[in-house]
């Protein structure tokens, strides 16, 4: 499985079935279609086949050197296997090469397997 830019495909796949990879819908107005359409050099998809198994939408600041990583996706059946890890290498390198020096998540305060991750992937 190989990392490649997101399509608006691969988002009309991601967005009906956001609840296999966050466990719930509560994050499906977060995808909105900007994230492809105006960010998509910075928007990433691991596919299985046809299926995406995992996506990252970033974005880069346009006033100072920090990349932004808005949603990192797994589906349930291929979590665990270090998919998330990939894309999050592969967006720092994406954003090291437009000269970006610091790299942001955004999540809840409660969002206690966010922050597990972060904490694992060892950049928190």
């Amino acid at each position: 499985m190989e990392i490649r830019p997101c399509t608006k495909t691969d988002y009309d796949q991601i967005v009906p079935q956001v609840e296999d990879f966050w466990g719930s819908d509560r994050t499906l107005g977060l995808h909105h279609p900007v994230f492809v359409y105006e960010f998509g050099n910075s928007a990433y998809v691991i596919k299985d086949g046809d299926c995406v198994a995992a996506y990252l939408f970033g974005f880069l600041s346009q006033t100072e050197p920090t990349a932004y990583v808005h949603l990192v996706g797994v589906r349930t059946a291929y979590r665990r296997q270090g998919l998330a890890g990939r894309l999050y290498d592969h967006f720092v390198a994406f954003a090291q090469t437009r000269e970006c020096t610091e790299l942001k998540a955004i999540t809840t305060a409660g969002n206690k397997e966010s922050i597990a991750f972060h904490r694992a992937w060892g950049r928190n």
